[in-house]
């Protein structure tokens, strides 16, 4: 190789290592369920294959857990503690009112159905109260319809009189008041210790958890009533600085796979959970009591239930929302939604 020769390829190879390496961002997202639970072996992976893919692998995603309550995850993500986090609105009593909207009984409609309506009517009626005022709304989606998870058989709601009963805030707050438990706040993750302690004597939850929280070890009755009692409201939102500091290509690219498609995957991967769990569950000797319509413990359901959606209503006229024309849209979205 002649000297001209060398000289140019040495120049190349400077050229090459010159170049600055391709920026990358890490998004750091806190959960709170164990790494185990469907939301974070499915949900947030997946979610973070489509960011990178979506931002040709500018932004990456990287999960952190243990950081606290569940319910402190807005304030972790406002003050940028983490990038992102999800968690239930329930959480925060007073916070979140209209977001009660998708938990009100009798919405007949399972978890992708209900999360993919939310989105839409949260983004034509809810957005404009701002009750997200601080963080980025990604995404928002329901668990599968809640039920009686207890250590003792339900053969009517009056069987739950006195009983306590975990209760995580929201609607159920409300149903757990009409039927005369005694209310037991706490956060999903601490339900198996509290059952096994005999703390409380149940839970409204969905059915996912008996496989998830392994709650088919404690709470050895499950009672299914029709379309289940309400549904829970959840967040996927992100820290406003942190989406400032990104370029408009890649804040677009990571909403593009955000919002309603995240919001009905979400929904997708609760309801897969809720089935996966109730075989579960009776292949291990759960007794579970499946309420037919014309039983008396749903009509009795349907009684006691009576007003709680007029009620809402009432209660949230003072954010200017039509919320009794957006719940009449939600449940026309669900109820006649199609993949």
């Amino acid at each position: 190789m002649n000297l001209k020769t060398l000289l140019g390829t040495s120049a190349l190879a400077f050229s090459l290592t010159a170049l600055p390496a391709m920026a990358q961002t890490e998004m750091i997202v806190g959960s709170w369920l164990p790494p185990t639970h469907p939301h974070n072996t499915t949900v947030l992976p997946t979610w973070g294959k489509w960011i990178e893919e979506a931002t040709d692998g500018r932004v990456t995603m990287k999960v952190e857990y243990n950081l606290g309550h569940p319910k402190d995850m807005f304030n972790l993500v406002e003050d940028g503690v983490v990038d992102a986090g999800w968690t239930f609105h329930g959480y925060v009593p007073g916070r979140f009112r209209l977001t009660q909207i998708v938990e009100q009984p009798g919405l007949g409609a399972n978890a992708e159905a209900a999360s993919v309506a939310y989105w839409r009517v949260h983004e034509k009626y809810l957005a404009e109260a701002n009750e997200h005022v601080g963080l980025e709304l990604l995404g928002l989606f329901t668990h599968a319809p809640g039920q009686l998870q207890t250590s003792f058989p339900v053969n009517s709601l009056e069987d739950l009189k006195g009983k306590k009963i975990r209760l995580g805030g929201g609607i159920q707050s409300e149903l757990g008041e009409r039927m005369g438990v005694t209310a037991v706040n706490a956060p999903a993750s601490k339900m198996y210790e509290m059952m096994q302690q005999g703390v409380i004597d149940g839970a409204f939850m969905p059915v996912c958890e008996q496989k998830t929280l392994r709650l088919s070890e404690v709470a050895t009755e499950l009672t299914l009533l029709p379309g289940g009692m309400y549904l829970g409201s959840f967040a996927i939102f992100g820290n406003e600085d942190f989406f400032a500091d990104l370029s408009e290509e890649d804040r677009e690219a990571i909403m593009s796979v955000s919002g309603e498609k995240l919001s009905r995957m979400a929904g997708q991967v609760w309801d897969q959970c809720g089935t996966d769990a109730l075989a579960a569950s009776k292949t291990s000797g759960v007794n579970v009591k499946d309420v037919a319509e014309n039983d008396p413990m749903a009509q009795e359901f349907n009684e006691l239930t009576k007003g709680m959606v007029d009620a809402w209503v009432e209660s949230v006229k003072d954010t200017g929302v039509d919320a009794e024309a957006a719940l009449k849209e939600l449940r026309e979205i669900a109820r006649n939604y199609d993949k």
